[in-house]
């Protein structure tokens, strides 16, 4: 096996300093001419430079982190995949820490990236406490929050309101009455409050005579499940609308097990517009996010960030109702 070329090999190839080499590397100033020479040696010997050496020299590290409440979600994998891609393709190498939904890892990874000098941090958040926004105001360094919005904390988020808002009035337009709403708790702001309050006030808007009835559950299928199963124990909704498709399937496999049918003895709609929603039968009717361009903006708008350019405090991303035959007129 040939030995892997080093700094020191470039430098005695191209006739020059080591110390000209590494600015090169560095982006440094190098003159055109040894640019050219120090590249076509590079490129000859497909020398690939150590990037965590450089980042002890250089003045930015070229590190980006990015810390996720977990990674079996499809929503929170397409949006830190397309960040992944926008900062790769911009020189930078991200670094992803899983933390499990676990809010003490939140902390404890913005502290440890701090360390570790990435150039910045961003953070797809489920939920803010105290204990983040006390870290996050000490912070050196540009942090983006994905999911949710605060005050003095660059945010990405999607419309939440309105998707809800606009899901409900559909439904209520599809002459549903007695509909259940599964939720999540109301630590998540965005889909526990302003997702559930939307589709509240679509459903009841102008119509005071729709019975709605609010469950909660966590995001998992599973517990959806169980919880819709309970509920229809006790009485029979015409149409339930779940915070997500992962736990619109958790109610799919409920109302089933009651031997009920989906359109025709209860409609079910959910939001994420996974790929997965178009796999069943009958398919989804659910609003699809557009996941991939929120990590695109937040990759770009970190980008920017570092580079010391004015960026929006907050971004809101849109979103499409996709109507299919999992939801019918009443």
């Amino acid at each position: 096996m040939n030995k892997a070329l080093t700094i020191n090999d470039i430098a005695r190839l191209c006739g020059v300093a080591k110390s000209t080499v590494s600015r090169y590397l560095n982006n440094g100033k190098v003159s055109e001419q040894t640019k050219e020479k120090i590249r076509r040696v590079i490129e000859e010997h497909n020398y690939e430079p150590n990037a965590f050496a450089q980042s002890l020299k250089a003045k930015k590290t070229r590190f980006v982190g990015i810390i996720a409440p977990g990674l079996d979600s499809m929503v929170t994998s397409k949006v830190i995949m397309a960040i992944d891609v926008t900062l790769r393709e911009n020189g930078y190498n991200p670094l992803i820490i899983n933390t499990s939904l676990r809010k003490d890892l939140e902390i404890e990874s913005i502290e440890n990236l701090v360390r570790l000098k990435v150039d910045g941090i961003i953070l797809v958040a489920t939920e803010i406490k105290e204990e983040h926004r006390h870290v996050i105001r000490q912070l050196n360094i540009p942090i983006v929050m994905v999911g949710q919005s605060s005050e003095g904390i660059v945010s990405i988020i999607n419309d939440d309101y309105q998707a809800g808002f606009e899901l409900g009035t559909y439904i209520r337009e599809m002459g549903h009455k007695n509909v259940v709403y599964l939720g999540v708790p109301e630590e998540d702001v965005s889909v526990g409050i302003q997702r559930r309050k939307g589709v509240i006030d679509g459903l009841s808007y102008k119509n005071d005579s729709i019975l709605i009835n609010v469950l909660v559950s966590d995001f998992t299928s599973e517990l959806s499940e169980k919880v819709i199963s309970e509920s229809l124990e006790k009485h029979q909704p015409t149409a339930i609308i779940c915070a997500t498709d992962r736990m619109a399937l958790g109610a799919k496999k409920a109302i089933l097990s009651h031997g009920l049918s989906i359109p025709h003895d209860i409609s079910l709609a959910g939001f994420g517009g996974y790929d997965l929603a178009n796999l069943v039968t009958p398919s989804l009717t659910t609003i699809k996010f557009e996941n991939e361009k929120t990590g695109q903006i937040a990759a770009q708008t970190m980008l920017n960030l570092i580079a010391e350019k004015k960026v929006s405090e907050l971004q809101t991303i849109g979103y499409e109702l996709i109507k299919s035959d999992s939801v019918i007129k009443r």
